[in-house]
């Protein structure tokens, strides 16, 4: 599995405003800017990005993934905008 297929499926199960992958093969760590996580706490955002991986994680494709969730509102605040 690679970042940009990884990528590809949290963009396939969510509607993303940003999505940033990366890591190591085994190892991940992710940033998700979803509309979809508004009045949602952390780990039902999380539940949601893993719910777009699918089986990934259970078939032990995905080993490890560390999760950063914003919404549109939050990430523009941290970016400064």
């Amino acid at each position: 599995m690679t970042a940009s297929e990884i990528e590809r499926l949290i963009r396939a199960g969510l509607p993303c405003d940003f999505v940033h992958v990366e890591g190591d093969g085994r190892h991940w760590s992710a940033i998700v800017v979803s509309p979809a996580f508004e009045g949602l706490r952390s780990i039902a955002r999380h539940q949601r990005v893993y719910a777009a991986l699918g089986d990934r994680i259970a078939k032990d494709e995905v080993h490890a993934l560390s999760l950063k969730t914003w919404t549109p509102a939050e990430w523009a605040a941290r970016q400064g905008g």
